[in-house]
């Protein structure tokens, strides 16, 4: 009997595969293994409608229970893998349980960045990753006063501006000189720093965290030039690093990821990645690996697999684009930017549009509250049209006109 396919991660990535899977109409197992004790669930709104109040655990679902029973998906909660026996075709969990496999898929996504400093484990002090984490934050929210957060990304921000819509005093702690370094350019990072600070939130920059300080809890965080900030409930958000020691210790290559072909197939034959954790060719990135933190990536890269497991291979080439809901604003991005991109901002009464260039060819759009400009920046950036930066500066250039030429 065909053991099928075997996943390891049940997040957005693994559980798209199974769906795409089911839906080209392959007939084998498919298991799917998570290490939360939760039905698959979508990550992004626990930083946004979910802490938010706006939606509640069951809205997080990505399906009911009965899908996977109907869709003969076998979903095995609370199972963590420890190895994966490469010669035997099994993977070995927790507890003794083993699992062979026709063909294993690593979706093991990627965790929280520890913040290397005295205190760091103190009750009061806070990540956000899951589901677990999100609850946390929700009780502890209601009691607090002032909220410290250590690190000006995505997930910070969306943090901040929920806080402060609720009254709480922020300040937000980040070692770059602006928001979103690595993310943005620097019109973006102005235009938010800009909506925060009248939000209320402070922003201290080039602030180095060196211990987070109190009796029995988090009461204050020292930073480098010796001063305190007081703060009942601090949020750490400085990165995440890729789930890649299944991979690493079974021999297979990783490097910030667990690296994978165009087809997002490991060195084994019988081994693929996808998701957060993987490491992949991209034309947006002038063909060089790269690993792609984004729900589009991950379910994209599902379907892909799904195509090339049930006998339509077609190499990876999805347009990454990412988004960020911060208090009443709306950023998106199209395709993929580096810090030392060219920057052209369009000029509009409403919003935001910057353009990123690299070499003169178009990059990365970056938009605020522009839902149009967005998507006709995915197409464009799709079918690699060409886009000047006078066009792009030009606001009489019609981009929509450009995205939907024949």
């Amino acid at each position: 009997m065909s053991a099928g396919v075997v996943v390891v991660g049940a997040g957005q990535a693994g559980f798209q595969l199974a769906a795409s899977l089911r839906e080209a109409g392959y007939a084998d197992p498919i298991t799917l293994l998570g290490d939360e004790p939760d039905l698959p669930y979508q990550r992004p709104p626990l930083s946004k409608a979910y802490l938010a109040g706006r939606t509640d655990a069951a809205g997080l679902e990505l399906r009911p229970a009965a899908y996977f029973s109907d869709h003969r998906i076998h979903h095995r909660a609370s199972m963590r893998v420890e190895a994966i026996d490469r010669a035997g075709r099994r993977v070995l969990c927790a507890g003794g349980a083993v699992v062979a496999y026709d063909h294993l898929v690593l979706a093991t996504g990627a965790r929280n960045r520890a913040l290397p400093v005295p205190g760091a484990g103190l009750p009061g002090v806070f990540q956000l990753r899951g589901r677990a984490d999100a609850d946390a934050l929700k009780a502890a929210l209601a009691g607090t006063r002032s909220v410290a957060i250590v690190g000006a990304g995505f997930i910070g921000l969306e943090f901040a501006g929920i806080c402060a819509a609720r009254g709480h005093s922020v300040t937000v702690l980040e070692a770059a000189e602006r928001p979103m370094a690595r993310a943005v350019s620097a019109e973006t990072a102005s235009f938010f720093t800009r909506a925060h600070g009248e939000a209320g939130i402070r922003f201290v920059f080039g602030a180095g965290v060196t211990a987070i300080v109190g009796e029995g809890r988090a009461e204050a965080v020292r930073l480098r030039d010796g001063t305190s900030l007081a703060a009942d409930l601090v949020l750490v958000g400085i990165g995440v690093v890729p789930n890649q020691e299944l991979a690493e210790a079974a021999g297979l290559a990783v490097g910030d990821g667990i690296r994978v072909d165009a087809f997002l197939a490991t060195d084994d034959p019988a081994i693929s990645a996808i998701g957060d954790c993987a490491r992949a060719p991209s034309r947006f990135a002038e063909g060089a690996p790269i690993r792609i933190e984004s729900v589009q990536n991950a379910l994209d890269q599902g379907r892909c697999l799904a195509a090339r497991l049930t006998g339509r291979p077609a190499a990876y080439d999805a347009v990454p684009w990412f988004w960020s809901d911060q208090g009443p604003h709306k950023l998106q991005i199209a395709g993929l930017s580096t810090p030392s991109d060219a920057s052209v901002a369009r000029s509009m009464s409403a919003g935001l549009c910057v353009f990123r260039f690299r070499e003169g060819r178009l990059s990365a759009v970056e938009t605020v509250d522009r839902p149009g400009d967005h998507m006709a920046a995915r197409r464009i950036l799709a079918q690699g049209r060409a886009l000047s930066p006078a066009e792009a500066a030009d606001p009489a250039f019609d981009l929509k006109a450009l995205a939907t030429a024949r």
